[in-house]
């Protein structure tokens, strides 16, 4: 997510936390969001000054916030945007993860790992089965849970036996986790998916190609 999705990610998340709570204080629009107190306060005045919400004093020091109707033109113009963005995220990374099961079918790899756990991996794991590829399990960092649809999460150096190759599907830090995976694998079986827009600086068996239309 770039700069200026973010940005509008969170504004819609202010739309939309005020438009169902009106009475909902900074500090739970903050835990809500997942963001700090200083960022929500932020995105906030940003929306009013843009004339999206106004702002009630009550008595008590209190204070309602409301959406505007310039702010649910703008809440929905978000929404719309974000859902657009959501299926291209995932025809897209749909296409990279077959064009990656592809290579592997074509090295005679059918027993992978997905490396990360997020959406990427959740997609990965759904279009696997088309090409008959075979996901073991996941590897993630240490912490967490100990399953992930209804596969093992492996910590390093634990891997599934048997593993032919790993699949980068963290989307948050690839590099990070091509070089954890990579020193513990060779690295001419990890692969990173086209839809990561990250590419290890050596070793060309490592690019899965992207699958365009």
């Amino acid at each position: 997510m770039n700069g200026e999705d973010k940005k509008e990610a969170l504004t819609l998340g202010v739309l939309e936390a005020v438009g169902e709570r009106p009475d909902m204080t900074q500090r739970n629009l903050a835990r809500r969001m997942d963001v700090a107190l200083g960022l929500a306060n932020s995105y906030l005045r940003r929306c009013v000054r843009k004339g999206w919400i106004k702002v009630k004093h009550c008595p008590g020091n209190r204070y309602l916030y409301y959406v505007t109707p310039k702010g649910f033109i703008e809440k929905s113009r978000l929404s719309a945007r974000y859902l657009s963005s959501s299926l291209m995220f995932y025809r897209k990374a749909g296409e990279s993860c077959l064009a990656a099961f592809d290579y592997c079918r074509a090295n005679g790899w059918r027993r992978i790992a997905l490396c990360g756990i997020s959406d990427l991996a959740e997609i990965a794991f759904i279009r696997a089965q088309e090409k008959d590829i075979k996901v073991l399990g996941f590897i993630a960092q240490a912490g967490g849970k100990d399953r992930y649809l209804g596969h093992p999460i492996y910590r390093l150096p634990e891997r599934p036996s048997g593993c032919e190759a790993f699949l980068v599907t963290d989307l948050e830090a690839p590099a990070d986790t091509f070089k954890r995976i990579c020193s513990h694998v060779d690295e001419h079986r990890v692969l990173v998916p086209g839809i990561l827009e990250w590419r290890p600086a050596a070793g060309a068996a490592n690019k899965a190609p992207t699958r365009t239309r």
